[in-house]
């Protein structure tokens, strides 16, 4: 490999194609240090020019002293500074044999992040980025190191941070809990709040099938890292001793209802009193939720549906999908098919990408087929609207948990289309149009088997 040869300034301005006006941007430096910058800039960039021709590391190498004086002289010469320094400082971080040289090496990647937010923010960002090559670079040495800064990168902004980041996260925490520095409330507690943060995501981005499918696949990763802690008795030993020493902490009642209410472990005795405690302390739409939720459990059916009524016209986001979703099954409960159907079909509505209303209308089209009697196949054209639902769960819901569950009841429904000299002898044909009569009143097609 040849050695870059230095340049003259007039030389290096000719070949840069730039006037020594242009150079007077803003370099966060001044204009006479940015001129004498202005050789080891073109002397690093070269060398990453070659690197990136060759894939010869040692480019890397030789652009590290004329990268280092441009960072510590002109911190604002470029965000690409920071791109490239991340790449020169791992390949010698990665080169070197000596212990002390490569925890300084690590220290000064870590400096270059910080001053990287100092000139241009994204503070949250580069903050994960450093408990990342943390994660990385020292494995479990580093583990009380990168913890605090994915948790740093949380409190700073969790909100702008990209989903990956929030598995890690996740993992992080678990490990920090699994080497005995916190208790395993800490993963609970962590898991509600990248929960929290994915949904908000997901939301975002739910008309790109593309992010939202990667998305969807980070919270998959966050529920699997936490479902070793997940069961309802786990989270009830965690939490129990807690509620006793504090039953009237508002915020403890809204992490206790929140994270309970996710897990479905609401027939929990410590979900009831952290309910009513919360209710009678803090009442809002969203306590009405997990009030309707309590009674619900207890097949209280009435009040469930008067407190998830009042839920629906005040919750938003996912918490607004859950009111509506309760509230369909309360209404089932109290055996009223067509409030069931409207709440389930709102549940729908408030998020798009759930399969689950679907499949309950296409239950409750097939517990009540004896209300389309007057189909002259004994009820059994339910069946077809119920299957036409679960077929309709399936394309807005591909999650293998959907998809499993759509597929077992259209196979037990299926079993209940009317055969085909019924429907022959009922003026029925395959494929043709049918309305079923009765409440359900859907537009379908005959099917026999």
């Amino acid at each position: 490999m040849k050695t870059t040869k230095k340049l003259t300034i007039g030389v290096l301005l000719a070949a840069m194609g730039l006037s020594a006006s242009a150079q007077l941007k803003d370099w966060g430096c001044s204009d006479e240090v940015q001129q004498q910058m202005l050789e080891p800039v073109s002397l690093y960039q070269e060398n990453v020019k070659q690197f990136k021709a060759s894939k010869d590391q040692r480019y890397l190498e030789e652009a590290y002293p004329y990268w280092k004086q441009v960072v510590a002289n002109c911190p604002r010469q470029s965000k690409n500074l920071y791109l490239y320094g991340a790449n020169i400082l791992k390949v010698k971080i990665a080169k070197t044999q000596n212990a002390e040289e490569r925890n300084a090496l690590i220290q000064e990647l870590m400096a270059m992040y910080d001053t990287r937010i100092a000139q241009y923010g994204e503070a949250a960002k580069y903050t994960a980025k450093k408990a990342s090559e943390i994660e990385d670079l020292l494995k479990e040495e580093g583990l009380e190191q990168y913890y605090q800064l994915y948790s740093e990168a949380i409190r700073l902004g969790g909100e702008d941070l990209e989903a990956g980041y929030l598995v890690k996260y996740m993992e992080a925490t678990i490990n920090y809990v699994r080497a005995g520095k916190a208790e395993p409330t800490l993963v609970v507690d962590n898991y509600d709040i990248a929960s929290d943060l994915l949904d908000a995501e997901l939301e975002k981005n739910i008309d790109d099938s593309v992010k939202a499918a990667t998305i969807r696949g980070y919270i998959a990763g966050v529920e699997a890292a936490f479902s070793p802690y997940a069961t309802c008795d786990q989270l009830t030993e965690i939490y129990s001793k807690k509620f006793e020493a504090d039953p009237e902490n508002v915020d403890l009642l809204k992490k206790i209802t929140s994270i309970m209410m996710r897990k479905r472990c609401t027939e929990q005795p410590l979900f009831f009193s952290a309910t009513e405690n919360l209710y009678r302390l803090e009442p809002s739409p969203t306590t009405a939720m997990r009030m309707g939720q309590m009674c619900l459990s207890k097949k209280q059916y009435n009040d469930a549906i008067k407190y998830l009524t009042d839920a629906t016209k005040g919750v938003t986001g996912k918490d607004r999908y859950m009111a509506y979703l309760y509230l369909g099954h309360a209404y089932n409960g109290a055996h009223n098919p067509v409030a069931a159907r409207n709440a389930y079909n709102s549940a729908a509505e408030a998020d798009r990408t759930k399969g689950e209303p679907y499949r309950m209308i296409a239950q409750l089209y097939a517990g009540n087929s004896s209300s389309a009697s007057e189909d002259n196949v004994s009820g059994r054209s339910a069946y077809w609207a119920a299957v036409d639902k679960l077929n309709k769960s399936k394309s807005v819901d591909s999650s293998e948990e959907n998809v499993n569950a759509c597929n077992a009841l259209i196979g037990r429904y299926s079993a209940h289309f009317p055969k085909q000299t019924d429907a022959f002898m009922a003026g029925l044909e395959n494929g043709k149009s049918f309305r079923v009569p009765g409440w359900i009143g859907e537009s379908t097609i005959v099917r026999t088997r």
